[in-house]
Formats: C-alpha cells, structure tokens, sequence
C-alpha cells in the first residue's frame, strides 16, 4: 500500500469504533494556541494607529497580507500532504507563526508589519491542512463531532486574542507581543508528539485492507462541482460578513458610541467567544441531521439579525452579536466535511481550499471593506453587508449527499 493510499483509508476510517479523544483536544488546544497568537493582529491594530498612525486601508493590507499568504500556500500543501503525509510538519508551522509574531511585536514600520504578517500566514498554511486531517483521522468516523472539536480550538483561540490584548498588549504596548512567545513553543512541543502519534498510526495501519470512502452514488462529477462552487459562494458570504466584524467591530464601536478601547476589545470578544461556541454545535448537529440543514440555517437564519445590527444602541449591538457570531460560525464544519464527503480521499486538498479560502476571503473582505470604510464610513460598511447572508439561498442547489461507506 503506498503513503497516498494509506492516507486516503486514513481519512476515511468508517469502520473505524475509536475516536482518539485525546489527539483531538491536543490538535484543539495546538489550534487554540496557534490562532490565540495570530489574532493579536488584529487586536493591536487601535495601538498600531496611535504609534504608526496607519489609517483602516493600511490595517486592511496588513490583514490581506496575512490571510492571502495563508490562502494561497494551503492548497498546495493541502495537495502536496494527500499524495505524501507529513507528520511533523506541524511544528514546523507553529515555528513560522512563532517568528511572525516576534516581527510584528518589534516592527516600527509598515512593512515590517507586512513581513510578520506573512509569516504569520505561512504558519496557517503549513499548519491546517495536515492537522484537519489528523482531526479527521482520529475521529473514528464522526467526522463532523472531529471538525468541529478541531476548528473550535481556532474560533477560542481567535476570541482569546482581544482579550488578552485588553489585559496585556493595550497597557504595555506593541513589544508585549512577544511575551505570548512561550504559547508558541508550548504548541510546537505538543504538535512534535502529535506528529509521533500520526506516523505510529500510519505505520500500524499500513497493511489493512480497510474501505476507503468513494463518492456519493447518487452525486454525478458535475454535480460535485457546481456543490464546490456553492460551497465557495456560500463562503464568500460568511468571511466577507466576518471580516466587517472581527477586523472592524472595535473601531465601529468606538466611532458609533465613544467606547474607550478596552472595552471595545472586551465587546470583540464576546462575539468572538459566540463564534466559537457556534463552531463547537454545527459539527454534531450535521453529523445527526445532515449537514446542508446546517448550512441552511447558518447562513440564511443569521439575515434578520445583521439587518437589525446597525439601527441598534449599543447594549443591544453587542447583544445582537451574540447570535450572529453563534449562528453564522455553525457553517463552516458544516461546509467543511460536506465537501470532503464530496471529494474522499482528498481531506487536505478540501481542507486546504476552504482553510485557504476562510482567510483570503477574510483578507480581501479586510482590504476592500478597510478602502470602503475610509470613503464613506464605517456605519455605511455595516449597514451593506447587512446583506451579505442572503446569499444563503444558494443552498438550495446542494444536493442531499447519501455517503457509501463500502468500499471500491
């Protein structure tokens, strides 16, 4: 049996019983810490404007560089892992984020801003394609419950950041960065013992003749790829959504009620934590009632609170994010493992596009919403992508996937 092979029934495993419970909340936690560290970008940028003076297209390049770098290496590491596994290139990719974050934490212009920001992004690349796989792989066969177990690590990670950016970076300034260093060696040391875990693991399965998932019967090749593509809009919607919120949400805050910046980074954080709560629900719940219902309810259900958003007051601002953070974030396990039920055998090429696509959509929606907010205000950049969910009705043309779990 060749590696390509062997990952392939790896990815599959649905005769596998075991779920390695304790590899998932290591490659969690490893998530956690990895994207705990790569939100400080975001969460530094009110500091970044009183000492560098950059304006919002500035902070929108900066995030465009870091998203598009990560968006456009993970494919291809994606593609490069399904035909040859690389175990311990986890650590390897903590190491890019952890060398990233010490630029950023020293940089004083803004190119080197834009240089730790890529290598931030690189870290993303090397880091998610292979450890949503390892997810997948030790899920035993509740692939859904793995993803969103795995992509919950990230969503706390990511509502960590503004937090602790409130409690550290905000007081002390942009060098204190550097003091979440140790985080990222803690997560390389862990990622190393992970990597021993999925070899060993390959390595006592090379000789099984277990069944590797093929595609659904009733789903032809077009229908797989006009799915991909609906699966791509439906992304569109969410990240450029997302962008306006986790990029922009403190300096709307600030703007439209004069909060003080820590607490608008407190504010971040409570729709960042609802993200992450709703990342945690989806995977189950499309492992029990199906993912597209997921994806219908997650994309189309959160339109009439983002219409809502922009004509409250504040209490109810950061009430009303709660909901859109839980319900929007339900989507993306959902979306996730859809298209690799679509596409079995190619877990990292699908985890690699959507992981890539999640951050460069993000950056482009960064960019272009950081451009539009400096020419006609940030309320009007809230109050267009109010919108944006409606692209939800492109569900309807998903197909209901009946996986064959038999092999070929």
């Amino acid at each position: 049996m060749t590696r390509e092979s062997q990952s392939a029934v790896l990815e599959a495993a649905p005769t596998q019983q075991k779920t390695f419970f304790l590899v998932l909340a290591a490659i969690s936690f490893c998530h956690l810490l990895n994207d705990m560290v790569q939100s400080l970008i975001v969460a530094i940028y009110p500091n970044l404007q009183r000492t560098l003076h950059l304006d919002l297209a500035q902070f929108g390049l900066i995030s465009l560089t870091y998203q598009v770098t990560a968006s456009l290496l993970q494919p291809i590491v994606g593609i490069y892992t399904d035909k040859k596994p690389q175990p311990y290139s986890l650590p390897v990719g903590m190491g890019f984020t952890l060398c990233g974050m010490i630029v950023l934490s020293q940089a004083a212009s803004f190119g080197m801003l834009l240089i730790g920001g890529a290598l931030v992004g690189v870290g993303s690349s090397v880091f998610h394609p292979e450890s949503s796989r390892i997810a997948r792989v030790a899920s035993g066969g509740k692939h859904g419950m793995a993803q969103s177990l795995f992509q919950v690590g990230g969503n706390g990670g990511s509502s960590l950041g503004p937090l602790l950016a409130a409690m550290v970076v905000t007081p002390y300034g942009q060098g204190s960065v550097a003091w979440f260093a140790p985080a990222a060696v803690l997560g390389i040391l862990i990622l190393w013992r992970i990597g021993a875990w999925y070899q060993s693991h390959m390595a006592a399965k090379q000789g099984s003749q277990q069944p590797v998932l093929r595609r659904p019967d009733n789903i032809s090749r077009k229908t797989v790829w006009v799915s991909m593509a609906v699966l791509v809009g439906l992304m569109f919607s969410k990240f450029f959504y997302l962008a306006s919120l986790s990029n922009y949400y403190t300096f709307y805050l600030i703007k439209k009620f004069n909060v003080p910046v820590a607490s608008s980074q407190r504010y971040l954080f409570v729709f960042l934590f609802a993200t992450a709560v709703g990342t945690m629900v989806g995977g189950p719940i499309g492992d029990r009632f199906g993912r597209r219902l997921v994806i219908w309810v997650s994309i189309l259900g959160v339109l009439p609170f983002t219409l809502l958003l922009p004509h409250l007051n504040l209490f109810w601002t950061v009430v009303m994010s709660v909901p859109i953070g839980l319900i929007l974030a339900s989507a993306f396990s959902a979306i996730v493992v859809f298209a690799q039920d679509l596409l079995p055998g190619r877990v990292g090429m699908v985890s690699g596009i959507f992981f890539g696509l999640a951050f460069g959509l993000g950056g482009l929606g960064a960019a272009a919403l950081g451009w539009l907010a400096d020419r006609t205000g940030i309320e009007y950049v809230y109050q267009l992508c109010a919108y944006l969910p409606a692209i939800g009705l492109l569900t309807a043309l998903l197909p209901n996937v009946k996986k064959k779990e038999l092999g070929v």
